[in-house]
């Protein structure tokens, strides 16, 4: 998908270093959108699970799947879309290189949203800012949090420390604060159908990780699917 001026200033800088907070405050973006004869694929197969399967990807799960085993209709599109990405990667973010992934698909039915978190690597402790790259497949588009985290007002930030830790503060309940922050904008929808750049790893003062918390599906929950595939710098 073209990239917007703005976002190809953001892109020409990620290019040169990766790890510019001033960029990552700016964060995530959509570098690519699902053709619309795969997420219909995609959606209809998450359709076939009343509950949510979660995989993780990794040289088991290539040898189980493709090699000793017949892949299904979501195991041969998330191979589609990890080497799309891969190549995207590699333009976006040289020194990008795989580390991890999941995915996961079914009905999303938990009544209350995992707090509000960024994905980090265990893997690597003393490691700063990574590249992540998300997608959200017809429905529960991921929330995240805007601009520089430094730069909220103390009330902001209890509010979302609420979400966080999904408690009260003085400010109100998580579930009230959850709609208000989105009324502000201080919370905003990554859309469906894109897979969407932004920053895993541990945090450095050159890196802002992103804060991010799933959409809260309604009673009787939602159908839907999730990629997730983060990289290490070289």
């Amino acid at each position: 998908m073209p990239f917007s001026p703005d976002h190809w200033s953001l892109v020409e800088r990620m290019h040169a270093q990766f790890n510019d907070r001033e960029v990552h405050t700016r964060l995530p973006i959509p570098i690519a959108r699902f053709r619309e004869a795969a997420t219909r694929a995609i959606y209809e197969h998450a359709r076939q699970f009343s509950d949510v399967k979660t995989v993780y990807v990794d040289d088991a799960w290539f040898l189980d799947t493709f090699v000793n085993g017949t892949p299904d209709t979501m195991a041969r599109h998330v191979r589609l879309y990890n080497d799309d990405v891969d190549e995207m990667m590699s333009v976006l973010v040289p020194s990008a290189r795989y580390r991890k992934e999941h995915y996961a698909y079914g009905r999303f039915t938990v009544p209350q949203p995992h707090g509000l978190h960024t994905d980090h690597s265990a893997e690597d402790p003393y490691g700063a800012g990574e590249p992540i790259c998300i997608a959200r497949i017809e429905t529960l588009g991921t929330h995240y949090v805007t601009g520089d985290y430094k730069k909220h007002d103390p009330e902001t930030q209890s509010m979302l420390k609420a979400l966080r830790y999904w408690i009260a503060v003085p400010e109100g309940r998580p579930e009230a604060i959850f709609d208000e922050l989105l009324r502000r904008g201080t919370l905003k929808t990554i859309p469906v159908n894109h897979v969407m750049l932004m920053v895993a790893g541990n945090g450095s003062e050159n890196s802002q990780i992103t804060q991010h918390i799933a959409a809260r599906p309604p009673d009787g929950g939602l159908h839907s699917a999730f990629f997730q595939r983060q990289y290490r710098l070289a």
